[in-house]
């Protein structure tokens, strides 16, 4: 597999073109195109350049495989990488724009019994152009330019994969999408989805970018977290609660904790009352999801009546909730579950 011109930045790609011997303005020119979601073979630069970049860098690192629209208008693609990988992510429309999940890994070993991108382990990292290279394809699709022009307004990484288990190569995506002279997606805008990784939230927090923190926690106790995610076993809610005061001492940026509502485990009056007494007083947000149920799982999601009795009593208890809005379930909505499915047929 050749590298991914999108890894680099403004500045390595003047550095790039300098030691091809190129002029400095072809440097904009070839950093342009690829902001605009094109191709190297069809970017305006010179014959010469355009075939020493091909014989080294991947032409279309990203490209969509298939995609599907929900009757929400919820898009799903399933993206092909160029050493024949597989991928997914959604867009989603809402009031004040497009905001799209991608993804950070092909598949994924956190092993979390809710999501399907965990079905067959982690194959591997995706590069940060990897990731950025996602946004820009689906930007391109709907007509979107860099800048002001572009179409994704908000993205969130919550698709395949654990972000902050390929730290280094998500740290480098979030510094090039919200670098002024690319596609400039503020950090404000942009949402980093962990199922609770202690050590990497403080490393996060100091790097400067400061998105949205979102920390999968479905339950109240250690032990019942630990029934359906395994990384309950390495890092106590305690010690994720610790490492949240920090981001938010270190950022400003309120956090947020997902909690899928699972049928029978984790959302009668008890578990209301025990969510309550955790995080009542913190500066936190909390998102109720309705599960998007996964066949090979086996768990069941609460009932709509549930979910919103279970939002009266977070709030009635004083904390700050929603439910999410449900999206895209008719075309398999969930993390990994249209990759699963092409994947189980094409077998």
């Amino acid at each position: 597999m050749k590298k991914v011109l999108q890894d680099l930045g403004f500045a390595e790609i003047e550095n790039l073109i300098h030691s091809l011997g190129e002029k400095k303005f072809r440097a904009k020119q070839l950093y342009d195109g690829l902001t605009k979601g094109k191709n190297i073979s069809d970017i305006n630069v010179s014959p010469g350049l355009r075939s020493a970049l091909l014989e080294e860098y991947e032409d279309e690192p990203v490209k969509i495989e298939k995609s599907f629209v929900s009757s929400d208008g919820t898009e799903k693609f399933l993206f092909a990488l160029a050493d024949g990988n597989l991928i997914e992510g959604v867009l989603m429309k809402y009031k004040y724009g497009y905001t799209q999940c991608v993804s950070t890994q092909v598949g994924c070993c956190m092993g979390c019994k809710f999501c399907a991108s965990t079905l067959g382990g982690l194959v591997r990292n995706l590069t940060a152009g990897e990731i950025l290279s996602q946004i820009l394809t689906v930007n391109a699709l709907h007509r979107g330019g860099g800048g002001e022009k572009r179409a994704v307004t908000n993205v969130v990484l919550m698709g395949s994969g654990e972000p902050l288990d390929n730290y280094e190569n998500v740290v480098k995506f979030l510094k090039n999408v919200s670098s002024p002279d690319g596609i400039n997606i503020s950090p404000r805008n942009i949402s980093l989805s962990t199922c609770g990784l202690v050590p990497k939230i403080y490393d996060l927090a100091d790097e400067g970018i400061p998105v949205n923190l979102t920390v999968s926690l479905h339950q109240t106790t250690d032990e019942g977290r630990a029934r359906t995610m395994p990384v309950a076993k390495k890092y106590k809610i305690s010690e994720i609660l610790k490492a949240c005061s920090y981001y938010f001492e270190k950022t400003g940026r309120r956090y947020i904790f997902e909690y899928s509502l699972i049928a029978g485990e984790n959302c009668d009056e008890i578990c209301a009352s025990e969510l309550i007494k955790l995080l009542k007083g913190r500066p936190c947000h909390v998102n109720l999801i309705r599960l998007n149920e996964v066949e090979e799982r086996g768990l069941k999601s609460a009932a709509d009546k549930q979910a919103y009795k279970f939002l009266g009593l977070l709030e009635k208890g004083g904390l700050s909730a929603t439910v999410r809005r449900s999206m895209g379930s008719d075309i398999g909505g969930a993390c990994g579950q249209l990759r699963a499915g092409y994947l189980k047929n094409k077998d």
